[in-house]
């Protein structure tokens, strides 16, 4: 298959392999916190609601796009995207797959509601420290795509905080807003194997369905990410870059781009600005050839999937820059052209088969419908000193699926488990005050939550260096 030795398409397949082993797990670590409520308000059977929410998640990734999963292939600078050495992009990504599946499955086992989404993001900035420790690499810390990291970070910290304020604000509308026999109904705790009343019961599968076709939309396209940084490493020929057909699509852009570019006055600029718009020509010269038709030879893809990131690059820094002047309308048109992903001239890198979508949906949908059960007992019972009710888990889950698809909406990831476990938390104080959290539950999740980030880095740190030096 594609003429690779058969040592390179084994590991290959072990990459791909392990890519759905990681989705699959995350299926029923992270996709238990949408099933937990109802299944513990007696809403649906198990069996139905992991079956229903499976459903939901494939939906979900299958419409989702790539643009949270081209988030996460951005963490990793373009050095290290366009290594020529294949061996050491499997080295790359099988560091990254087996820090995250170790980390994720281990949290699961416990029953901690810890997040995928920090465990993956913290296996590739591991990979990024172990590439920037390795004597042939100068570029030290550089290694990180810090500028990407700050930005996704500002969606996995704030989205809890959001997740946990709007419960709270919610709970107290309803407590002032419905009937006092409404409020008896809903702010009473489930009855052992009664389903709740019927408007009660449609409302919590509702919010259910929403935060599944949310996790899908969020998290299956970290899964998606995952995999393209795999095809790109070990196949760059097919997958660093779209085919011919589709570079002749962003020509426009890059004569727009370069027509913008030109009008900028150069006159007052320093050597860094002036360094930025010569990187940015030089790029286009290598773009505009292959886009026009005139040069077809795409078989270097890694080279013009590096002219589209340089060109992106130095134009993000240009734009920052309060010196470089231009008119609102260039300014705008230059960043949506050659800095926004899935739009412009990133549309021919931020792509993915119909197969990757639909074998990460697969992935997620199964991976739902296994192991559920120590999550839901988690949030169902160990947040709050007070069982869940009916209120607390609509509550929960509705701002969950509102955080989630925000931040779906601007290609951020997030944490299902965090957004939702914090819901939960929200529902509760706002019940019976701060007191009605159980601390020990709180604490071992404050607990998984500030050791994912170190421990998968450094996991992937090590992993990486050890398989460079075993490939």
């Amino acid at each position: 298959m594609f003429g690779l030795e058969n040592d390179i398409f084994l590991l290959l397949a072990v990459c791909i392999f392990a890519a759905c082993l990681f989705e699959f797990i995350n299926g029923f670590h992270d996709t238990a916190n949408a099933v937990a409520t109802v299944i513990y308000t007696n809403s649906l059977k198990p069996a139905q609601a992991v079956l229903w929410s499976g459903m939901m998640n494939f939906i979900g990734v299958i419409t989702g796009g790539v643009g949270v999963g081209m988030s996460i292939v951005n963490l990793l600078p373009v050095d290290l995207l366009i290594d020529q050495n294949v061996y050491h992009s499997i080295a790359m990504v099988l560091a990254m797959l087996c820090s995250a599946i170790i980390w994720n499955f281990g949290t699961w086992y416990f029953g901690l509601p810890s997040s995928s989404s920090h465990t993956l993001i913290g296996a590739i900035m591991g990979v990024g420290l172990g590439y920037a420790m390795l004597p042939e690499n100068a570029s030290g810390a550089a290694a990180i795509n810090w500028d990407k990291v700050k930005e996704i970070f500002t969606g996995l910290f704030i989205a809890p905080l959001i997740g946990f304020t709007l419960a709270v604000i919610l709970m107290f509308i309803l407590r002032v807003s419905v009937s006092k026999d409404v409020r008896n109904q809903i702010f009473s705790e489930p009855k052992k194997n009664q389903p709740p009343p019927g408007w009660i019961r449609t409302t919590l599968i509702s919010t259910c369905t929403l935060v599944s076709f949310f996790h899908g939309k969020n998290d299956g396209q970290k899964g998606i990410g995952l995999v393209m940084l795999i095809l790109i490493g070990i196949l760059p020929s097919y997958f660093a870059i779209t085919g011919l057909d589709d570079l002749k699509k962003i020509q426009p852009d890059l004569v727009q781009i370069q027509s913008i570019v030109s009008r900028i006055d150069t006159t007052h600029l320093g050597a860094d600005e002036r360094n930025h718009i010569r990187g940015i020509n030089e790029n286009l010269a290598v773009l505009m050839p292959v886009s026009q038709g005139i040069s077809p030879d795409t078989t270097k893809k890694l080279h013009l999937r590096a002219a589209i990131l340089q060109i992106s690059t130095n134009t993000k820094k240009l734009l920052k820059d309060e010196s470089v002047k231009m008119s609102s309308k260039d300014r705008e048109d230059l960043s949506v052209l050659a800095t926004k992903e899935e739009k412009g001239i990133r549309a021919a890198i931020d792509f993915a088969p119909f197969w990757v979508i639909l074998m990460i949906s697969l992935s997620l949908g199964m991976g739902t419908m296994i192991g559920w059960k120590r999550i839901v007992v988690t949030v169902g019972e160990k947040i709050g000193k007070s069982h869940l009710t009916y209120a607390q888990g609509a509550s929960a889950e509705l701002v969950a699926a509102i955080t989630i698809g925000l931040a779906s909406g601007f290609k951020l990831p997030v944490s299902t488990t965090h957004t939702l476990s914090s819901g939960i938390a929200g529902s509760m104080v706002a019940s019976k005050g701060i007191k009605n959290l159980q601390s020990k539950t709180i604490k071992n999740i404050g607990v998984a939550w500030i050791l994912t980030l170190p421990v998968s880095i450094l996991l992937s740190a090590g992993l990486f260096l050890l398989f460079r030096a075993m490939l």
